[in-house]
């Protein structure tokens, strides 16, 4: 589905900034955290799922420790979020309480996010707490990131948990309306933009640089943001976190800030991701009925219907699914190793923890994980 009126929506991911987490580097505003919470909750009562990626840790442990400005070393911003972190987790932890709706804190790095057995396990950490009514907190893991792996800002990092939950929307909370044609503070004609593609040239014109001195990014970094989410088929707004019921009239179809929408669909995206690996580690050969379910009914891939596993792979990895006759017909990222394949081979789902002495899922590729070749 390609959802441009966020009314159709049913997964999320919201991001806030630091400036509007920490009051502009003041020190945690719990009033602001209070009200997100309320509407996400709201939100889920509508049956729309949220993930949440919180800015703010680094800033929080600054003022914590008393620090005159953000330091530069990067060994003392590690320190500082640590220190933040203990306090942002413990404000959204406040938040929710009230609704009796629990939290799940999950800091990621850039290798969590390209090593594809660390993906998948985000991933199924991710939907599982979203099962169980969980609402996550994300951050970036800034107290062991380094220069080389660091995601770099949170916008970033808001488009990357985008594509890993594949959520239909990516919603960016910030201090300012959303994108002008040229800076609003220097040009009192700077045009508001309310509809643009994600795909158009002219974006990284139009928002210049950074514009805060309390957090990394900028309309800059939220632009690339919104290119980077709509590789997925996902919109992104961009919208003041300062505005009344912000997230619930956006998931109502009220046009508010900058919509950036997508050339793809999520599923034409999916497929032409998966497709653009030239290589793929094994093969996993199915019978004739899972054949039909996967390309048919574009189910999920059961252990009990494959029948021979080739090559050597690991979970995670990039396998080709191939019929009796050994042609193609979809690949897709496996939940489990070859050596583990061999072993539950034509074996139900209820019966792989009583033969590898534990599951790390029931399917031997998840539907969402797997693109049909049709």
């Amino acid at each position: 589905m390609q959802v441009e009126n966020l009314a159709q929506a049913r997964l999320v991911v919201v991001k806030v900034g630091s400036s509007l987490v920490t009051a502009e580097g003041k020190g945690i505003d719990q009033a602001a955290l209070d009200e997100w919470a309320a509407q996400i909750v709201a939100l889920k009562r509508k049956g729309v799922d949220v993930v949440f990626v919180s800015s703010g840790a680094i800033a929080e442990g600054i003022k914590r420790l008393g620090w005159p400005k953000r330091p530069k070393a990067l060994n003392e911003l590690q320190a500082a979020a640590a220190v933040g972190q203990m306090g942002i987790a413990q404000a959204y932890e406040t938040a929710f309480r009230p609704h009796q709706v629990n939290t799940a804190q999950i800091l990621l790095t850039h290798e969590d996010l390209s090593n594809r057995t660390r993906y998948l396990n985000a991933r199924s950490t991710l939907l599982t707490l979203l099962e169980k009514g969980i609402v996550p907190i994300i951050n970036e893991n800034d107290t062991v990131t380094t220069d080389e792996i660091k995601l770099g800002d949170n916008d970033t990092l808001g488009a990357l948990v985008t594509n890993l939950v594949d959520a239909d929307a990516l919603i960016i909370l910030t201090d300012q309306r959303g994108l002008y044609d040229s800076d609003p503070r220097k040009n009192p004609d700077a045009r508001f933009i309310e509809r643009i593609s994600a795909a158009d040239s002219r974006l990284e014109q139009m928002a210049g640089g950074a514009g805060s001195n309390v957090g990394t990014g900028g309309m800059y970094t939220k632009v690339l943001a919104a290119k980077r989410a709509a590789l997925s088929g996902a919109a992104t707004v961009v919208v003041s976190g300062r505005e009344p019921d912000a997230l619930v009239r956006l998931l109502s179809g009220e046009k508010l800030g900058t919509l950036f929408t997508s050339e793809h669909s999520r599923v034409a995206a999916r497929k032409q991701w998966l497709y653009g690996h030239i290589q793929v580690a094994g093969v996993l050969v199915v019978d004739a009925g899972a054949a039909e379910a996967l390309t048919g009914q574009h189910k999920s891939l059961l252990p009990v219907g494959c029948i021979r596993v080739d090559g050597h792979f690991y979970r995670g990895e990039l396998v080709s699914v191939r019929n009796p006759e050994g042609r193609e017909i979809a690949r897709g990222l496996v939940n489990y190793g070859s050596e583990e394949v061999a072993r539950i081979l034509k074996t139900p789902s209820s019966a792989i923890a009583a033969k590898l002495g534990y599951i790390h899922e029931e399917e031997l590729i998840h539907r969402d994980n797997m693109a049909i070749n049709r």
